[in-house]
């Protein structure tokens, strides 16, 4: 007689949700950021001046005690998946980077 059991826990990989993506990373790059403009508030945001990365933002805004803006831009594009069917998706549009 056999009296092993078998485990009916699953291992760490096969319950990790494959839903669960890193935020940064599930939509593609294209992010551009920003600090508000001088007088500009909350309620009504207008963008000062840009900054090259995130981390950079979070130390300005820290430093300054006010918010940041992270804006991205899409595009729609139409999009013919293996049954025919046409459905519209969302690409990120890269930015112009802005020459000094």
């Amino acid at each position: 007689m056999d009296t092993r059991t078998s485990s009916s826990t699953p291992s760490p990989a096969s319950s990790t949700s494959t839903r669960q993506k890193r935020r940064n990373g599930d939509d593609g790059g294209g992010r551009r950021y920003f600090l508000p403009k001088s007088g500009s508030s909350p309620a009504t945001p207008e963008f000062g001046q840009e900054v090259a990365s995130e981390g950079e933002a979070l130390i300005q805004a820290f430093r300054s005690g006010q918010p940041f803006y992270t804006l991205t831009a899409w595009k729609a594009v139409p999009e013919v998946n293996g049954g025919g069917s046409p459905r519209i998706v969302k690409q990120a549009v890269a930015p112009k980077l802005a020459e000094s």
